[in-house]
């Protein structure tokens, strides 16, 4: 591997992690974010196969800080009072921290738990977490909400301007504030996961860095806070990731789960995710994450596709609807019934749903409508829906995957 490609790969794995320790010395998100770009730019230039660092995520904290304090000291001849900002994050004579203890490893929930402050607005946190933490670009964030690039980019902006101006303390919070503040905070690392498990947009279906952040994350919450949501969301992504290695072929090309090689899942993940589910589903109030990691759980169990137990996960989507209705869960609920009661069914609901605006831009329901009408040898329509999920489609797998399917009804992708 070239530097130029190890400084990529790095780069994937590496770059909010970095940025997260980042803001934390430097105190502000748009310091921070350049200070990353310099010290991967002072990277590209530096590092040669003899010289790469073997604690790379060190030596990028230490260049952008210090270039940070750098282009602060170069502007005092403008603003002396500046100097005083350049002296506090770096005084004369205090080493540089390179070791990964506690803190540094704490600085990714640090920077969840300050995007989820209740001082943010509720619609700029999802945007503002998922450009900081997962590093999502201003469009593909816009995709994933299905709304205008333009009011992505006016929420983040508001999002940083309110935590400049409240103070917000780059910090997690007090035992006694983490339970009104989890909510939120579960909700952004299943965003983060959710990325990682199928990646919005790009060359590859899974982002494996961004699904095992989102489950240290997820198990230094349930150190922080034992609760059953906590234990559920835990179980259902380690539930998913366990199928990580069967969810692509040798080509990368993208195998439904009913397709997969199930003894390529992660058998130890699915031990840790099945009790983990036992427990959330056993309190006294079941939430919204037991009962996906309930659904995960069906899924893991069954030693075939055709062992699914489908009349069960149906009736836990029909729950997990009355307490959080949701069309992404609706459109999940009807792949389900269509493997219940037969595909017409589920047409019918999927119809109705693409009435709607946001799901009319939405490429996985019209991907499954195209699949319902296959199953139903109904070709022209399903040609024309598989289409229109193409060219809604970001991901380059699942463009290839819709390609294969349209093929195979003697149809032409138009991109």
């Amino acid at each position: 591997m070239s530097p130029r490609q190890t400084i990529d790969s790095i780069y994937r794995s590496h770059s909010r992690r970095v940025l997260a320790t980042l803001i934390r010395l430097l105190g502000d998100f748009d310091r921070a974010e350049e200070a990353l770009h310099d010290a991967f730019a002072a990277a590209a230039r530096q590092w040669t196969e003899e010289t790469i660092p073997a604690n790379p995520y060190a030596w990028l904290v230490s260049a952008g800080r210090f270039r940070a304090i750098d282009h602060i000291r170069r502007r005092t001849r403008f603003d002396a009072a500046r100097s005083d900002i350049a002296d506090s994050l770096y005084p004369e004579g205090e080493a540089m921290e390179t070791a990964e203890g506690p803190e540094i490893e704490d600085d990714m929930l640090r920077l969840i738990f300050t995007c989820c402050h209740p001082a943010i607005p509720a619609e700029a946190r999802m945007a503002m977490a998922l450009r900081e933490v997962c590093g999502l670009t201003t469009e593909e964030i816009a995709h994933a909400f299905l709304i205008p690039a333009p009011t992505v980019a006016q929420r983040i902006v508001r999002a940083k301007n309110r935590i400049r101006a409240a103070h917000i303390p780059y910090e997690v919070p007090g035992k006694a504030e983490l339970p009104e503040r989890l909510a939120q905070v579960l909700r952004v690392v299943y965003l983060v996961f959710n990325e990682g498990y199928s990646a919005s947009s790009g060359p590859a279906i899974v982002r494996a860095d961004l699904a095992s952040e989102a489950i240290r994350l997820g198990r230094l919450l349930l150190q922080l806070l034992p609760d059953p949501e906590v234990e559920g969301l835990l179980a259902i992504m380690l539930l998913q990731d366990s199928r990580r290695l069967a969810r692509t072929d040798a080509a990368g090309e993208l195998v439904l789960l009913a397709n997969q090689d199930r003894s390529l899942w992660d058998r130890g993940q699915i031990r840790e995710g099945l009790a983990l589910s036992a427990n959330a589903m056993s309190a006294a109030d079941v939430g919204t994450y037991a009962l996906q990691a309930a659904i995960a759980a069906e899924h893991a169990r069954a030693a075939t596709a055709d062992d699914t137990d489908w009349r069960q996960i149906v009736m836990l989507y029909d729950l997990l609807l009355t307490a959080s209705p949701s069309p992404v869960i609706e459109l999940n609920r009807a792949v389900a019934v269509s493997m219940r009661d037969g595909p017409a069914t589920a047409l019918a609901i999927v119809d109705d749903m693409l009435k709607e605006e946001r799901m009319a831009r939405y490429h996985l329901a019209h991907a499954a409508k195209a699949d319902f009408l296959r199953r139903l040898e109904r070709p022209d329509e399903a040609r024309q829906a598989y289409e229109t999920a193409l060219s809604l489609c970001q991901q380059t797998p699942e463009q290839a995957f819709l390609r294969r399917r349209l093929a195979e009804l003697g149809g032409k992708a138009s991109r």
